[in-house]
């Protein structure tokens, strides 16, 4: 079975951290690009960042930029997002993929397909 499960979400004040994971099974990351969306409420989802599968290559939504990072370990099959400086617009609900490819790098935002969202990891920046 092809799936994602990401966690560590929860609740964090503004300027807080949180480092979410997304363990995949079924997938060998190698060889697949994965990216970070999130969905705010009554927001259509967004791409923010992706990794391509080598872990060589990433790009960053400018919302995020110089606050996330994106980051991999093949050998867990796991994709990391380390997020700092949290905003309030930050609040949203967290999901990873796999996203296409194009020359050798990856498209955050466009997913491969619609068949392997999971549940997600909810964000909230409060005080």
């Amino acid at each position: 079975q092809l799936q994602f499960v990401e966690s560590g979400g929860g609740l964090v004040q503004p300027g807080g951290s949180l480092r979410l994971s997304c363990a995949s099974s079924g997938f060998t990351l190698d060889y697949f690009a994965v990216g970070w969306f999130r969905q705010a409420p009554g927001k259509e989802r967004e791409g923010i960042s992706c990794i391509t599968g080598s872990g060589g290559r990433t790009n960053y939504a400018a919302s995020v930029e110089g606050r996330f990072t994106i980051s991999k370990d093949n050998a867990k099959n796991t994709v990391y997002l380390q997020m700092n400086g949290l905003k309030p617009d930050d609040t949203a609900l967290y999901y990873c993929s796999p996203v296409r490819t194009l020359h050798d790098d990856c498209i955050y935002g466009l997913a491969r397909s619609n068949a392997y969202w999971g549940q997600g990891t909810q964000v909230t920046v409060s005080t």
